[in-house]
């Protein structure tokens, strides 16, 4: 008698409904996607780059003709408002795809060294063969481009496996990749357990593992990766802290750290978690933000009205309350009385955005990560102050700062232990540049020409000519 199918179950954080299901891989699945992407890479990285590029547009263009599908699509796995759920795809997707692509020459030319009579010597990079990318579900398609595109590019082929939450996603790339006629095995997917993941991990054929996620789940990710010489990207956690001096524009930066800190309901991985505000200007940012919080539509994502979804899941929700909880236990004050927003209710996925002001950072919601719309302000005296606070933390991904002083933003930037220093904007990935973090926010770096370096590896050319 065969075994019933191991099932993936998807909860919609929208009613708290079964969404959809799909069956795990089965060990021969696996084993035929692994064979299939260790057998087309060797056909792959023969392609001209020019040809790649332009089969990786045409994969972008079957994904943007149908973000009409695709946002509904998001909205219902994940919880984001319909109203912001295209511009992942229209936007952001096909803005970093597209300059991955336009730089893949740049990154991957020949690098010469200094000129020696009668030798020609010079560096080419290499594609690493198979590339592992274990995909999130808060911005299931930004996240996972800023690998897939570059490996593609780099003649390396693609097993993508989605978060349980989104993995409809992975299934677009797959028709999107058929669609523009990219050969067979050059991108797949699989649907996994994490017990599954260690497995494929530990295969001869993986030859890089990028992940993006938990602190929990990159330590996983290390340990199934220890028996192996095996590279891994690791995007972990935040607790990105701002900072408003004195001299900053107000109106602009209450509208932007408001924005940057409850967009898609806090779960961002860069998004604002720590405030940290120049006593000078304390009271009237408060003000404007309360005032620009409560405007918030807490409601269904699928309502063109809804500003503000609920969070991806049930559990999601009550780990932010239980951190609100015990901050005002601590003596922590609260801005904002969820009673305002009637959808937020005990036991859902929805929760009212919440300030709150008297906390310090040796409490638990000034130095866990969050993940949701929970927003926990400090008064500082000084940029030194600033500095110690913004520091005083285990993550590193990134930090903003607000002000109209171009230098003064450097010199403090200098000293931050961030993987990105902003200045006058937040929450944003910019593809020129490098998206890395430092302490247990993770180690790598995707994006801008250095993405390259992660998904290839360099091979020295040292040619004498004898005659």
């Amino acid at each position: 008698m065969s075994s019933s199918p191991r099932l993936q179950i998807t909860i919609t954080p929208v009613d708290g409904s079964r969404y959809l299901e799909r069956e795990l891989a089965s060990p021969e699945q696996i084993e035929a996607v692994l064979a299939r992407a260790a057998a087309a890479q060797r056909d792959w990285r023969e392609v001209p780059l020019g040809e790649r590029a332009e089969l990786c547009r045409r994969m972008v263009g079957e994904m943007t003709a149908r973000v009409a599908e695709l946002a509904p699509e998001l909205s219902w796995q994940m919880g984001r408002p319909l109203r912001f759920a295209p511009a992942e795809i229209s936007g952001g997707f096909a803005e970093r795809a597209e300059y991955m692509i336009s730089v893949a020459e740049r990154a991957l030319a020949d690098r010469e060294v200094e000129s020696r009579e009668g030798f020609r010597r010079f560096i080419r990079r290499e594609p690493l063969g198979v590339v592992l990318v274990l995909a999130p579900w808060n911005y299931p398609y930004l996240t996972s481009v800023n690998t897939v595109v570059p490996a593609v590019m780099a003649g390396n082929t693609v097993i993508l496996k989605h978060a349980s939450q989104t993995p409809l996603c992975a299934e677009r790339y797959a028709e999107a990749f058929a669609a523009a006629g990219f050969p067979a095995g050059v991108f797949q997917y699989l649907h996994l357990s994490h017990e599954d993941v260690a497995g494929i991990i530990a295969d001869e054929r993986v030859d890089f593992v990028a992940f993006t996620g938990s602190v929990a789940g990159g330590h996983a990710v290390q340990r199934a990766a220890a028996g192996r010489f095996l590279g891994t990207g690791l995007e972990l956690g935040g607790k990105d802290p701002a900072y408003v001096r004195p001299d900053a524009d107000l109106d602009y930066t209450v509208e932007q750290v408001v924005d940057g800190a409850f967009f898609n309901s806090g779960q961002s991985c860069c998004g604002i978690e720590r405030l940290y505000l120049h006593s000078e200007i304390y009271d009237d940012f408060l003000e404007g933000a309360v005032e620009l919080v409560r405007r918030y539509r807490l409601g269904n994502p699928l309502d063109p009205e809804t500003t503000l979804g609920p969070m991806v899941r049930a559990g999601a929700a009550e780990f932010v309350r239980s951190q609100i909880v015990e901050a005002l236990a601590q003596g922590a004050r609260a801005l904002v009385s969820p009673a305002e927003f009637p959808a937020a209710r005990q036991g859902t996925a929805y929760l009212a955005p919440q300030l709150l002001v008297d906390v310090d950072n040796g409490m638990r919601v000034m130095q866990e990560e969050t993940f949701g719309p929970l927003l926990g302000v400090a008064r500082v005296e000084s940029d030194e102050e600033a500095v110690r606070l913004m520091n005083d933390s285990r993550f590193g991904l990134t930090a903003s700062l607000w002000t109209r002083d171009l230098e003064a933003a450097a010199a403090i930037g200098d000293r931050l232990q961030t993987g990105t220093v902003f200045m006058n904007r937040c929450d944003y990935l910019d593809p020129a540049l490098a998206w890395t973090g430092v302490k247990d926010s993770g180690r790598g770096c995707t994006l801008s020409l250095l993405g390259y370096d992660s998904l290839t590896r360099p091979k020295s050319f040292h040619l004498r000519m004898v005659e």
